[in-house]
């Protein structure tokens, strides 16, 4: 197996190693406690008297306010460096997640989960981690970095769902989540490993501005047309991770089933989310992205049509796992490599605007669709539609990087 990691320095910024290191760590706990936090959607509603929707719009907030704070956050990393952002942004996510626990209304969850979780997710998100990582590794092998990044994110899916379960179990939902909140503010020492915002590894020096960057992206019609893709991972993201395992009680199956599943979904995108990165390295970008929504689909539909047993949500959970963040380093590689790395968070953070407007939808009208129907049939079916519509929106991407990064190097 090739290897990522040299001996390799920035100025102001720690041995490559290092920086890889961190930003996989501040990924998985990021990624770790978010994703936790649909095991919380049926005994919070419970004991607090709230309808599914009541918790769904605070957590379809906090995925719009993620979206709409990355390229904030990106912006300032992108011209500052990641260090005070992240550090910044690990103090507002754990009172977000503390305020949860003392949420008795649904305004307070609406403020707490929504609002301050979902700034505090932005100032740590993971387009941030991998902006970063990108910088210290060298264009031959930036993907497979990116597959790392993307993976140790999905370990902490695969740790914290099942650790986020056990304390529910052990201690209620109300300590759990305290708990939780603490783990979070680990992020504040890693985060100071990834200081420094100088020149990429690879890519000569440019005299492009925010706003020419910008201009020049939005008039690109393959980076709309990704944005546009984007959507859809997050419409399917966020609503399997916040209702998937209320979907699995209402199935009547143990909850010990759905907060499995979340685990072996975390499980098996390790292996996804590098695979993704390995084959983006050699072959098109764009086309696996369409194989990968193309599969998602598939595999939707079998559930539908599959009886209702363990053995079938736990073959769901590993088959859309080797799908789930796969589409991360395939997406944030082609953003780099349309426009290059010096505004690469910003730009990756607007892309994952889109991805967030989809999560917002998808785990709000999750919400609406049960509390009308009592049935989360509707959202299956137009996560199948979206997939099929994103299959198609891929392929249209021209992956060709533009003309100024050749005269930039030459």
């Amino acid at each position: 197996m090739s290897r990522i990691v040299t001996t390799d320095t920035h100025p102001g910024r720690g041995p490559v190693l290092a920086v890889i290191v961190a930003g996989c760590l501040i990924s998985l706990i990021g990624f770790g406690v978010r994703g936790s936090f649909g095991l919380y959607l049926e005994p919070m509603t419970v004991s607090n008297g709230w309808s599914r929707q009541t918790f769904a719009f605070a957590m379809a907030v906090q995925n719009l306010l993620w979206g709409v704070g990355v390229p904030v956050a990106g912006a300032i990393a992108d011209r500052y460096g990641a260090a005070l952002v992240i550090a910044l942004g690990a103090v507002v996510f754990a009172t977000g997640v503390a305020g949860m626990a003392a949420s008795e209304s649904g305004i307070a969850l609406l403020l707490s989960g929504g609002l301050l979780v979902g700034l505090g997710v932005a100032f740590t998100s993971f387009s941030l981690v991998l902006a970063a990582i990108a910088r210290v590794v060298g264009p031959e092998r930036r993907s497979l970095a990116l597959g790392f990044g993307t993976a140790a994110g999905s370990l902490g899916q695969v740790i914290f769902s099942p650790l986020s379960q056990a304390l529910i179990s052990s201690y209620g939902w109300y300590d759990s989540l305290l708990l939780i909140s603490l783990v979070t503010l680990v992020m504040i020492p890693l985060a100071f490993t990834l200081r420094g915002a100088g020149k990429a590894v690879g890519e000569a020096e440019s005299g492009q501005t925010l706003g020419e960057a910008l201009s020049e992206a939005m008039s690109h019609r393959g980076y709309v047309l990704l944005t546009i893709g984007f959507f859809v991972c997050g419409f399917h993201v966020a609503f399997i991770a916040v209702h998937f395992p209320a979907y699995v009680t209402d199935l009547g199956l143990s909850p010990h089933v759905g907060a499995y599943a979340l685990a072996i979904v975390g499980l098996l995108n390790i292996f996804g989310a590098f695979m993704s990165g390995a084959v983006g390295q050699r072959f098109s970008k764009k086309m696996s992205l369409s194989v990968i929504y193309l599969g998602r689909a598939l595999v939707i539909v079998a559930l539908l049509m599959a009886p209702a047993r363990d053995l079938t949500i736990y073959i769901f959970a590993a088959l859309m796992g080797l799908l789930w963040l796969s589409t991360v380093p395939l997406t944030t590689g082609i953003v780099a490599q349309l426009f290059g790395l010096k505004y690469m968070a910003t730009l990756s953070g607007i892309v994952l605007l889109g991805h967030q407007i989809g999560s917002f939808i998808g785990v709000w009208m999750g919400g609406v669709i049960y509390d009308r129907t009592g049935s989360y049939d509707l959202m299956w079916w137009a996560a199948v539609f979206f997939a099929v519509f994103a299959t198609v929106v891929h392929l249209a991407i021209d992956e060709k990087p533009v003309p100024r990064l050749a005269l930039e190097e030459g």
